[in-house]
């Protein structure tokens, strides 16, 4: 299983946003700079964020997006269940198949997707976004706090 480059980047948005120790807001541009990604490919993630409430948005010339509830909150599983969906791993319908009525592969890889999302229930946003992480996160903080000449 391989994440969507859409759940990738509302990861990278949220860990980005989980970084304590800045007061004003953050641009969509910033981000879309920090992570070299197309600005309105981030729109939608950050869009997306904002609906669940999990960003919240400030419009107008000083506007921003900050961290819309505690980082602490959040846990892997549940942003990855919104945002990749709980599909199936494998589609047994829709494809024409022989073992379709007797085959027990569906059920081990369903099971199998179940301990995952548990597994990752496990961690929440703010522990990930702890060190050595935090260091990375506060560092790309810092280089935009820097005049442009210092870069």
């Amino acid at each position: 299983m391989q994440l969507t480059r859409y759940t990738d980047l509302s990861l990278r948005v949220l860990m980005y946003l989980s970084y304590p120790d800045r007061s004003d807001l953050v641009t969509i541009a910033e981000i879309a700079t920090q992570f070299d990604v197309p600005r309105n490919h981030l729109v939608k993630v950050v869009n997306r964020l904002v609906h669940l409430g999990w960003v919240s948005a400030t419009r107008g010339r000083s506007g921003g997006i900050r961290l819309g509830v505690p980082a602490e909150t959040l846990t892997l599983g549940q942003i990855l269940r919104e945002m990749e969906g709980t599909t199936a791993l494998i589609d047994c319908e829709g494809e024409v198949c022989v073992l379709r009525n007797g085959c027990r592969l569906r059920g081990a890889l369903a099971d199998a997707l179940q301990q995952f999302y548990r597994t990752l229930d496990g961690y929440t946003l703010a522990e990930i976004c702890a060190a050595p992480t935090a260091g990375l996160i506060a560092q790309m903080h810092r280089l935009v706090a820097m005049p442009a000449s210092a870069h």
